[in-house]
């Protein structure tokens, strides 16, 4: 049993109690942040391609986290176990990305030169998917059962990383990449970025530039519909669960430029991992004033039986 006079063993004893947990816990909570800024990632690509290219402010985007969400739930009814959430997602993606188009061409397209009108028509569009949805499936929501090889953990450095946030930062990772091979190695790729460049000048060269529209929105689209699928590994799926997401998702868009694949990922790293962060210095500075407060009082200590 170390003294309280021998101040070394005390401080050693502060070591292990304190900065190793604290150690651990530093790496949960980036882990967590990675894993959210997943999320936003998905989330945001679809606003980054569709704002950016097309300058429509889609209020009815979160929605397209909804049905992928509904669809995936749906697909699990379908096809229980191991595959159906493999399956849920392309059903996920082409039907967000149907969804999607139909807007575009029904709605959007008409009212493109009108910025404030496509605001409030998408918003308008919103609020209908979110009652049909709560007609179609309820106002408390359903829950999606991840499969049991997405429901275990892993344990490094002393972090429990669960399988579903692995299989989120993966399928992130996984999207991020193909969506930039498509928008770099490929003929609608080029399209999209002449489009994007300048407008009049594609369209003078006799590039169809409501057809890239059409083909930009229904990929934003679908992949929020992804974004869905991953959000129903993490919670219920509700008709009001796209709210939550679309405001952090614009400023995503906003922080990392207009169409900018490169900015919206480092925005969403930033943007994912600071709440994160400011719980964990919150969560370390009461341990090193609480780890200060007994220090000081077991040098009292020291002092008082070290005293005649």
């Amino acid at each position: 049993m170390p003294s309280l006079r021998s101040g070394k063993s005390f401080d050693f004893a502060q070591d292990e109690r304190i900065y190793r947990p604290m150690d651990a816990l530093f790496l949960n909570q980036l882990f967590n942040g990675a894993s959210l800024a997943s999320l936003y990632l998905l989330a945001a690509l679809g606003l980054a391609l569709s704002f950016g290219l097309m300058r429509v402010i889609n209020m009815a985007h979160g929605e397209m986290l909804m049905l992928g969400g509904y669809l995936a739930w749906m697909t699990l009814l379908v096809v229980p176990g191991a595959i159906g959430i493999i399956l849920a997602i392309p059903v996920a993606f082409i039907g967000a990305a149907a969804m999607g188009g139909l807007i575009q061409s029904t709605l959007i397209r008409r009212l493109s030169a009108r910025p404030l009108d496509t605001l409030l028509a998408t918003w308008g569009v919103s609020l209908i998917l979110q009652q049909g949805a709560r007609d179609l499936f309820g106002a408390v929501g359903v829950e999606v059962r991840a499969p049991e090889w997405l429901t275990g953990s892993f344990v490094a450095f002393g972090v429990t990383l669960p399988s579903a946030r692995l299989f989120i930062i993966a399928i992130a990772a996984l999207v991020l990449g193909a969506l930039a091979l498509v928008l770099l190695k490929t003929r609608i790729g080029l399209l999209v970025r002449a489009v994007n460049q300048d407008r009049m000048m594609a369209s003078a060269t006799g590039i169809d530039v409501r057809r890239v529209d059409l083909t930009v929105f229904c990929l934003g689209s679908g992949v929020a519909g992804l974004a869905g699928v991953m959000l129903a590994l993490l919670g219920p799926v509700t008709p009001n669960v796209g709210q939550s997401y679309i405001i952090p998702a614009f400023l995503v868009v906003v922080m990392g430029g207009l169409g900018s694949i490169v900015g919206t990922t480092a925005s969403r790293s930033s943007w994912g991992c600071s709440p994160r962060w400011r719980r964990f210095s919150s969560m370390s500075a009461s341990r090193r004033c609480c780890c200060s407060s007994s220090s000081s009082f077991s040098s009292r200590c020291a002092r008082k039986a070290s005293s005649p």
